[in-house]
């Protein structure tokens, strides 16, 4: 009891400090945790075709996509970093695999190892954010806590840390980046500040003696012009080989390392100038090397022509060059989607960062006021940490606004600068002075009420971690979150189905589906049969047709004709059997339903509701309050539907508690991907809650086509 009330009396005196780290840790082992979990929700189709698709495809040999960006011809995707990311750690997976597989007779490459062992290792590449944010801290005397709790419990760490997306990486690499600059720009003044002084005191020296001490003192200070370059410039050649909008992310930092210590008698335009020179010339090792890697691996480049020294100009490829000629063009970036040039700022800046993204644009919108109220003495000094950051966050959002596509992930890697920057408003409020040069009731007003530390900050760190909570769960957990348990589905249907039958996979109104997921092996790529030590080719057995936003009818139409032409292989020489399935959120049953009913396909085709994926949103297919229920959860008001498009639940209602119940479960249930089994077979199904038959007499089978 003594020991409870001691621990307890503990507990009530720590420190601000100590609970803001103790929650750090806890959000930072629940970065590793939802990895393992996993995150089920699908965030955009670039987390898996831009890289791990491609990868663990090629890598296993299993049936993938492979997308646009990575053709022979003009590939805008530099293959260097995915290799080294995902290839090289698939290896040592695999031959891991095969010992645990000989050992303990458990099977370690599946479905649930192609998704988690990607995130895994971006996770541990995100950790590299709180280091350097820590580092940061600590150099400049900057309290880290806030700041690290911040960071760990954005979701943008909770979700896009953990995700497999280029973007990821982008962000990583301006942290570096960022450290290294401010490391560089702290020993820089440190530097020049005591050379300057010994100066001064060798200039002052009234003996030889005491000027030889000072000359010695000044020539013992440590070099700082060339410091890390042989680093960053690296790190800027892998940047724009992984996006080249790191080029704008990193232009700001790299100026700022070449500005160091300009203004001062120690450094000259000379020195600015060499640092340009042999940053150019440091960063020649990391180009040539991904020039070369790409090229070999999109087939520019063949070991034979290297052989034979039959090497041109055409045989190197140059990614980043083939993405910003592609960008350049308006027509190619609209067929993504056409944005507003205001939506990184008012939209998706908000909705990455919240409370802190408003803060910052509030805070740069004061600089920039000050700047052309000609109040220069209240702003940053130029080279300072506080400079960086902005310039860090403002110069690449400005650019990035000017492309008519834009998505709330392009500005991935100004997280780092703007919780530096801003983090500590969470428990300090928007601001702890009065920022305005004029006293005005109006003004006075917004800062006692809203901006001053007693109106917000009891407010803000609640809001925020309110946000990322919510954000986290939608887009970690909710969001398209039924495209892997159907991937898992159908790589159990493919390792279970009769030899000599095809699956057709159709879906609708859903993201693409990652083909490596489903763990069928390549129709295409040569396998080896480790007994009889040949190689073969195996017939492709799986089919996806995915049809994006396809109305129901349309929909149809493209089932009657792919069972149309499987039913002509089943009846033909080759007696070729199939099974055919379709995927589509489930708000979308009761379309399908009156589809059916309007089309003469209920003559001869029958659904069968074989699995419901929970949970699962489709931005494409919200739910309805009043829908048809999409499985048997619910299921005395199918027993009465007349057929005609209209069940008891969608009857006027009636103020009882049995409809309330049903209006509930049908809206809850319509959080799901349902997937039917389509038959051209006439039989009676199994249950009249589990199938989609509108049929109330049997149907005459269809007649057999002729070979």
């Amino acid at each position: 009891m003594r020991i409870s009330q001691h621990f307890s009396q503990l507990w009530e005196k720590r420190s601000p400090t100590a609970s803001h780290i103790g929650t750090y840790i806890f959000f930072a082992l629940l970065r590793l945790v939802l990895v393992f979990v996993p995150q089920l929700g699908y965030v955009h189709p670039d987390e898996f075709f831009q890289s791990v698709e491609v990868m663990t495809g090629d890598h296993f040999r299993l049936e993938h996509t492979r997308s646009w960006e990575f053709n022979n011809s003009m590939p805008v995707r530099s293959i260097t970093l995915p290799w080294a990311l995902l290839r090289v750690p698939w290896s040592f997976y695999e031959f891991l695999a095969l010992y645990v597989r000989d050992w303990w007779h458990v099977e370690l490459i599946n479905s649930y190892a192609y998704l988690v062992f990607p995130r895994l290792i971006y996770t541990f590449i995100s950790y590299s954010n709180d280091w350097c944010l820590y580092r940061i801290c600590r150099l400049y005397g900057l309290r880290h806590e806030i700041r690290l709790l911040a960071l760990g419990s954005s979701w943008v760490l909770l979700v896009f840390g953990t995700r497999t997306f280029s973007n990821s990486l982008e962000l990583a690499m301006c942290a570096w980046l960022l450290c290294l600059v401010a490391e560089c720009m702290l020993k820089t003044n440190t530097v020049v500040y005591k050379k300057e002084y010994l100066e001064e005191k060798y200039d002052k020296a009234a003996s030889i003696s005491e000027r030889v001490k000072i000359w010695k003192l000044k020539n013992a200070l440590p070099a700082h012009n060339l410091q890390h370059m042989f680093a960053m410039s690296s790190i800027c050649v892998a940047g724009v080989f992984n996006r080249p909008t790191f080029l704008l992310f990193g232009a700001p930092m790299v100026f700022f390392w070449l500005l160091r210590g300009m203004g001062t008698r120690s450094v000259s335009f000379r020195d600015f100038n060499l640092r340009i020179g042999l940053f150019c010339l440091c960063a020649l090792p990391a180009l040539l090397l991904f020039i070369f890697c790409d090229s070999l691996y999109y087939q520019h480049l063949t070991v034979g022509e290297l052989h034979m020294l039959q090497v041109g100009i055409d045989n190197f490829v140059f990614t980043p060059w083939n993405f910003i000629k592609y960008n350049l063009d308006p027509t190619h970036t609209a067929s993504h989607g056409v944005h507003p040039c205001y939506v990184h700022l008012l939209v998706n800046m908000p909705l990455l960062f919240n409370v802190l993204g408003l803060a910052s644009l509030v805070a740069f919108a004061q600089l920039l006021l000050r700047f052309f109220c000609a109040e220069y003495q209240l702003l940053p000094r130029f080279q300072s940490i506080v400079s960086l950051m902005s310039g860090a966050i403002f110069v690449p959002l400005f650019f990035l606004s000017l492309i008519n596509h834009q998505e709330p992930r392009f500005l991935l890697p100004l997280t780092f600068p703007l919780l530096l920057l801003h983090a500590p408003k969470l428990i300090t409020g928007f601001s702890a002075t009065y920022p305005f040069q004029t006293q005005h009731p109006m003004l006075r007003w917004l800062y006692d009420h809203v901006l001053c530390s007693r109106a917000s900050a009891p407010h803000l760190l609640r809001i925020w971690y309110v946000c990322n909570v919510l954000l986290t769960v939608f887009f970690g957990f909710i969001h398209q979150a039924g495209i892997f348990p159907l991937a898992q589905r159908m790589a159990h249907v493919m390792a279970t189905k009769p030899i000599a039958t095809h699956v057709h996979l159709l879906t609708s109104h859903t993201y693409s589906l990652p083909l490596h997921l489903v763990n069928v092996p390549s129709s295409r790529e040569l396998h080896f049969n480790p007994q009889t030590h040949q190689r073969y080719r195996r017939p492709r057995d799986f089919y996806l047709y995915e049809y994006g936003g396809l109305a129901m009818d349309s929909l149809l139409d493209k089932v009657k004709l792919i069972s149309g032409n499987c039913e002509l292989k089943r009846n033909g020489a080759t007696r070729l059997r199939y099974k055919m399935y379709l995927a589509i959120p489930a708000p979308l049953s009761d379309e399908l339903h009156e589809a059916l009913q309007r089309s003469n396909a209920s003559s001869f085709l029958h659904f069968e509701l074989i699995s419901v994926f929970y949970p699962h949103l489709s931005t494409e297919a919200f739910p309805r309050l009043r829908g048809r229920h999409p499985c048997d959860v619910d299921a005395p008001h199918w027993k009465y539907d007349d057929l005609s498009g209209t069940c008891e639940v969608e009857l006027p209602p009636t103020l009882s508690f049995a409809y309330l119940s049903r209006q509930f479960s049908s809206f809850v249930h319509q959080f799901g991907l349902a997937l039917y089994e389509i038959d051209v077979r006439r039989k009676q199904p199994r249950s009249p809650t589990h199938t989609l038959d509108l049929n109330t007499a049997p149907a005459t089978p269809l007649p057999e086509s002729p070979a």
